[in-house]
């Protein structure tokens, strides 16, 4: 990874997006990093938070960008592939995720890309998955012979064939900022946090289901809204002990690559986190395969998925227990507001 200049640095120079769709403005005072705040795990001082007050980006658009590059950061892309995917997501949807717009549709085009159902991407329901949409966006960059050397907005036309080539030059600069800021929240590995740190699994997320409440005496976790496609962080160092898709429909298996139901039972793709202090965290309903197979080590601020909707659940959100021990049963559960707590990591409401 380059050295990067300070995020204020990077907040202070001025920059107005063509059109007047997206403006970055000049931080007035970067608030001052927390535990259990907004993407504990970036090595500024400046928590995540200053990139929401620093800029007119609203919440939905930061976290499809997040997803963008978190994509291809997983894939061990260089950083010019997350300019030129940001770019062109810049100019095609204005970093919205998109469905059909009646008449303004251009064709059958959707999603953080525009991509079209009818010329191959996909599904209108796979395009319309920030992951997904992504994940295509990537591959046919990587099939684009010396990809790396072209102009931003070159590469972005080989990959999407736009009747206006030229129309995404106009964000590279404010792509390229915007890599040099989410590099500092998506790369926690670059954190260096130290060994036993603690972080939040899904920063910023508001708790929306609280632990065995009166209304739900069986729920052995906490419930955190997200979009889907919303990087899901791993709490602290330990080995993962457990990976696997346990969604069944009427006492048969059911598929945990697609959206489950209220009706559908278990957890969906989950995880579990074995940590050394004897405890256990578990994430439950990501939306595809964990990132890391049993056996494996992590740490602490590691993406270890992304949000979801398998299993039972309802929309997207992360399900989130803790254990006092490392087998995980309801009878060792513990009200994760309070284990997170002695750890110094809160959770909005």
């Amino acid at each position: 990874m380059n050295a990067r200049a300070p995020l204020a640095a990077l907040l202070a120079l001025p920059f107005v997006a063509a059109l007047g769709l997206i403006v970055l403005t000049a931080a007035a005072s970067a608030p001052e990093l927390v535990d259990g705040g907004f993407y504990t795990c970036r090595t500024e001082a400046e928590g995540s938070a200053a990139l929401i007050e620093a800029t007119q980006l609203s919440d939905e658009q930061i976290q499809n960008a997040i997803t963008i590059y978190s994509v291809g950061a997983e894939r061990g892309l260089p950083e010019q592939a997350m300019v030129i995917a940001l770019a062109t997501a810049m100019q095609e949807s204005n970093l919205r995720n998109l469905g059909h717009l009646g008449e303004a549709n251009d064709h059958d085009s959707l999603g953080l890309f525009q991509q079209r159902p009818s010329s191959g991407w996909g599904t209108p329901e796979q395009i319309q998955d920030p992951v997904y949409a992504s994940t295509k966006f990537y591959d046919k960059l990587e099939t684009i012979g010396d990809w790396e050397g072209m102009a931003v907005t070159d590469a972005a036309q080989a990959v999407q064939i736009s009747a206006f080539p030229d129309a995404y030059a106009k964000w590279e600069p404010l792509a390229r900022l915007a890599v040099d800021l989410l590099a500092t929240i998506v790369n926690c590995e670059s954190a260096d946090l130290p060994e036993g740190a603690w972080t939040n699994p899904l920063p910023g997320a508001p708790l929306v289901s609280e632990y065995r409440s009166s209304d739900r005496p069986e729920h052995d976790g906490i419930d955190l809204w997200a979009d889907k496609g919303i990087p899901i962080y791993a709490a602290s160092d330990g080995a993962v002990n457990r990976v696997r898709c346990n969604a069944t429909l009427y006492g048969a298996d059911y598929s945990c690559d697609i959206d489950g139901s209220p009706e559908v039972r278990g957890c969906g793709w989950y995880m579990q986190i074995a940590h050394p202090d004897g405890t256990l965290t578990r994430y439950c309903h990501m939306v595809s395969e964990p990132l890391f197979k049993v056996g494996d080590a992590v740490e602490a601020g590691d993406i270890i998925g992304y949000v979801g909707s398998s299993g039972n659940s309802s929309g997207p959100h992360l399900h989130l227990e803790a254990h006092t021990t490392h087998d995980a049963s309801s009878a060792d559960a513990t009200d994760p507001l309070s284990y997170f707590a002695e750890r110094g990591i809160s959770f909005s409401s």
